[in-house]
Order: structure tokens, then sequence, then C-alpha cells
């Protein structure tokens, strides 16, 4: 896991669909599953997608919360 990644969880923003404009980091379970079974995005994003549904799936989402008060 890189931390540079981490990073971007809580700063990129998902760039289309229902969730447009909200934090990869804020995007609620049931979408990430839903990427998960269906499939991710290529390219950075997906990767981002992927790392979000790890970590919210394995509820350690909790550990992204002292990288948002940077």
């Amino acid at each position: 896991m890189n931390p540079e990644h981490l990073q971007l969880l809580v700063t990129r923003q998902m760039p289309y669909g229902k969730y447009k404009g909200r934090l990869i980091a804020d995007l609620p379970g049931d979408y990430l599953a839903w990427f998960a079974r269906e499939g991710f995005p290529t390219g950075e994003l997906g990767g981002l997608i992927a790392l979000m549904y790890e970590l919210d799936h394995n509820a350690l989402a909790h550990l992204l919360e002292p990288l948002r008060q940077r």
C-alpha cells in the first residue's frame, strides 16, 4: 500500500457518475462493491477505487481520518 495513494483517496474526486465530485474516500460501500462485481475502471482511478473498496470491505476506512486533517 503506497502512502501517496492513501492521500489521493482523501483529495481526489470521483470524475463521473452518480457520485461525481465526491471524494473517493467518501464513496458509499455499495457503490464500491458494485465496481468490485462489475469491474474497476482502468488506470489510476480504478486502482484508487479498488484500494478504497478493500479499506471499506475490511472496515479500515477509519485509517484515512488523520490524512483528512492535513
